[in-house]
């Protein structure tokens, strides 16, 4: 399959792309390579996958010619995988126009360029945090509330997008915080490991009573390939299904580091959610089995940090 990525230098997107290359498929993808993290990472990614064969492109979704400008490369494409867009709860509180201009108007921009060039598949990540404000675990009929920040509410929009447009088969893939290799540094992990490393102090909300369903990129990516066969349109939970306590995390870090962190307990933040936990029931019923446990996949990130920042 010709199969195209936007966000193809994310986090998740570098290592979707290497999985489908190395599966046979004709992959290739762009990237606006915007600012919310360091850029020269997104750099790093995209430069591996150069390496690799896998075109890699500059491209912004919310220009008013994307149509027209990537007509040569969507011709052809079999799937369009939709992964661009800014992330962080935190971060949409403070700079909303951004989440509505890349995550809403992006979108719409692509949703159009598909219908305009037949393109009949989509696959499109959504985020756990559209189900905030119900008991846990969430499962993909839970009602949608009010949502607590405009990342969220960028993707509820998103869902409604593809719901809504003349695409006859798009797949919705709610994500439960993604964690490994080549992460993104404002994820805790990536975070705590820096600070811890360097010796600062780490900031953790709600005093450390916080619960995540922490997933391992390469279980996601599993997920994401599954899905490439399915049709019609639907949404999915990829999580792993576990509930790991935060502190609990971050002890699994120290460990991999052997060095303690110092921390700062503070409050609960306004775009947080106290939980979040994955019923997967559905996507398991087409073989969707993760594997990787935190203590391995914490492991694997610290290894990968300090090689990719060239600490003994």
């Amino acid at each position: 399959m010709k199969i195209f990525i936007t966000g193809i230098a994310g986090f998740i997107g570098y290592h979707l792309a290497r999985k489908l290359f190395s599966q046979g498929h004709h992959v290739l993808g762009i990237d606006s390579y915007n600012h919310y993290y360091d850029v020269s990472l997104k750099r790093s990614r995209a430069a591996k996958l150069d390496d690799l064969g896998i075109e890699t492109s500059y491209g912004d979704l919310t220009s008013t010619t994307f149509k027209s400008d990537w007509h040569d490369k969507l011709d052809g494409v079999d799937v369009v995988i939709h992964l661009a867009a800014y992330a962080g709860v935190r971060y949409s509180l403070e700079f909303p126009k951004l989440y509505i201009n890349n995550n809403i108007i992006g979108t719409q921009n692509l949703i159009d360029a598909c219908e305009h060039w037949s393109i009949n598949k989509v696959l499109y990540a959504s985020t756990s945090s559209v189900m905030n404000g119900n008991p846990v675990p969430w499962d993909e009929n839970t009602k949608l509330y009010n949502q607590k920040h405009p990342y969220g509410y960028s993707k509820v929009v998103n869902e409604s997008q593809f719901q809504m447009s003349s695409i006859e088969n798009t797949i919705g893939m709610r994500f439960f915080t993604v964690y490994g290799p080549w992460g993104r540094p404002d994820m805790a992990l990536f975070d705590f490991t820096k600070n811890i490393l360097a010796g600062n102090e780490i900031t953790v909300f709600n005093n450390g009573d916080m619960v995540r369903d922490f997933t391992y990129v390469d279980d996601i990516v599993d997920g994401v390939t599954i899905l490439l066969a399915q049709s019609g349109k639907h949404i999915y939970n990829i999580g792993r299904g576990k509930k790991v306590q935060l502190m609990d995390f971050v002890s699994e870090i120290e460990k991999n580091l052997n060095q303690k962190a110092k921390i700062k307990m503070a409050p609960m933040h306004p775009a947080d959610a106290k939980e979040t936990w994955s019923d997967t029931t559905k996507l398991k019923a087409l073989g969707y089995d993760p594997k990787v446990s935190i203590s391995e996949g914490v492991s694997k990130f610290v290894h990968w940090y300090k090689n990719y920042y060239r600490i003994n």
